[in-house]
């Protein structure tokens, strides 16, 4: 396996008494898919906010691609090619395909040299290029996301993260109310981001969609790293196992 290009290093999180997470050590390799489990409270989402930039660690450091980027706010995070995809996806139902790749970063042109407007023809053609290249096939462009199905609402937001150059995608629970197609859609699209080496961090209930497309699975429980084992060691029920925290010596 390749140097890491994520590490967390003894990360810590408190809220008041409560401590969300202990001195946790993580790290993705490029190309690798990680899949992060464990019960809500595990403290998988507060991981996932302390590399994104929402939440800034009490104590230790993460670094990515060799720099550190402990604590730096969720735009310099993006900035360094770390793509969160959350589970409401963060899509303007109300807009094109176009437009939402370029949510927050829309491309304008100018009429009669002066009068500022979208340039929703060039938004369109770039779309088509990441669809492409992913494997991506929407009907129309032209379509608001609101009439789009859940599957191709998730490939927008994968689109949108692979045209800003992403280094690294971390999923929230992407295939959560999808049809058995449109899951075999996500997981496959997920295989393309491996294909093109760049590192997946799969959160996730869904048991079958981890034993499809991970190659490592970490399990959090209380706000620790309770088990970090390749999916060639993996059985479903090690995992459950190690989630609920009934793991006997030797296992």
């Amino acid at each position: 396996m390749s140097d890491p290009i994520l590490q967390v290093r003894k990360v810590s999180k408190y809220f008041g008494g409560l401590t969300a997470l202990n001195e946790v050590d993580f790290e993705v390799s490029r190309g690798e898919v990680v899949a992060l489990l464990g019960d809500n409270g595990a403290g998988k989402s507060t991981l996932i906010k302390c590399i994104s930039g929402v939440y800034r660690p009490d104590h230790g450091a993460v670094f990515f691609d060799g720099n550190e980027i402990t604590g730096h706010s969720t735009s310099e995070v993006r900035s360094r090619g770390i793509e969160t995809i959350y589970q409401d996806l963060a899509l303007a139902e109300n807009l094109d395909v176009g437009a939402n790749v370029f949510l927050g970063k829309e491309k304008l042109k100018y009429l009669f040299g002066f009068i500022p407007v979208t340039d929703d023809d060039y938004m369109r053609k770039e779309a088509v290029k990441v669809l492409d290249r992913l494997d991506i096939h929407i009907p129309s462009l032209r379509q608001k996301l609101v009439n789009l199905s859940g599957g191709q609402r998730q490939a927008v937001a994968i689109a949108r993260a692979m045209y800003w150059n992403a280094q690294l995608v971390i999923m929230d629970e992407p295939t959560a109310a999808l049809g058995v197609p449109e899951q075999r859609k996500v997981l496959s699209l997920i295989r393309s981001l491996r294909e093109q080496s760049i590192p997946v961090i799969l959160i996730s209930h869904t048991m079958q969609d981890v034993m499809t497309v991970a190659d490592r699975i970490v399990i959090m429980r209380r706000g620790n790293v309770a088990a970090n084992v390749m999916r060639s060691d993996a059985t479903e029920e090690l995992i459950v196992k190690h989630i609920v925290g009934s793991v006997e010596a030797g296992e």
